[in-house]
């Protein structure tokens, strides 16, 4: 089998690639340290599974994943996250991925996630489970109307891609840069970005891109 490991930290690339060792003593392992960086080894590896961060620069987990199994659409996708808010679940379900695990797991619960996924079923930290049918029991008493004005603010994924860097505080030029795009066009998401946002300054932005999980504070 091989899989895919896609982190921004070292160190727990190194620490989950001993435990896949001990789990799959067979398993051949590959790395990426950032989202791009993950559908680029992706799609050139052709991994199994892809064991996924949410908290990433330049291209987050959650963003990562749809561009992931459109590079390789064979692979099955574990997020393995230290976030438990059922808002990074739900979007990394929503996304494609088959499984959330939680990054304080013991090793054998990773060892049942891995098997679950590779026999096509999909897997849930307990802590995250309960967290989604809060949510779910939550949201069944909550009026349409309210509902509705969130999906207006639904951003396309190239706009999530624009907010990311804006809330990383990379210039025009350079987000024009690193998507290939001109800065006219860069301007012209900016600006739909904030008419559906409803938000025109940097900071809130920021703040917005936060809480939705699209960048980390570490970022």
């Amino acid at each position: 089998m091989r899989v895919l490991i896609a982190d921004d930290h070292a160190l727990v690339r190194s620490g989950m690639r001993l435990i896949l060792a001990s789990i799959e003593p067979g398993a051949e392992i590959v790395e990426a340290e950032d989202g791009r960086e993950a559908i680029a080894v992706a799609r050139r590896e052709r991994p199994q599974l892809c064991l996924l961060d949410i908290s990433m620069p330049g291209l987050n987990g959650i963003d990562a994943i749809p561009q992931v199994l459109q590079a390789c659409p064979e692979t099955r996708i574990l997020v393995v996250s230290m976030h438990t808010d059922r808002h990074f679940v739900s979007e990394a379900l929503r996304a494609g991925a088959q499984g959330y695990l939680l990054k304080d797991a013991a090793v054998d619960e990773l060892a049942d996630a891995i098997r679950a996924i590779r026999a096509g079923r999909p897997f849930l930290s307990a802590q995250v489970a309960d967290a989604l049918v809060h949510d779910f029991v939550r949201q069944a008493a909550v009026p349409d109307s309210p509902r509705q004005a969130e999906e207006q603010k639904t951003l396309t994924p190239r706009q999530r891609e624009v907010l990311q860097l804006i809330a990383e505080g990379r210039s025009t030029r350079e987000i024009a840069q690193r998507l290939h795009l001109s800065i006219k066009t860069v301007e012209t998401h900016r600006a739909e970005i904030q008419r559906r946002l409803e938000i025109f300054d940097v900071a809130g932005l920021t703040r917005y891109a936060i809480k939705q999980g699209i960048v980390s504070l570490d970022a």
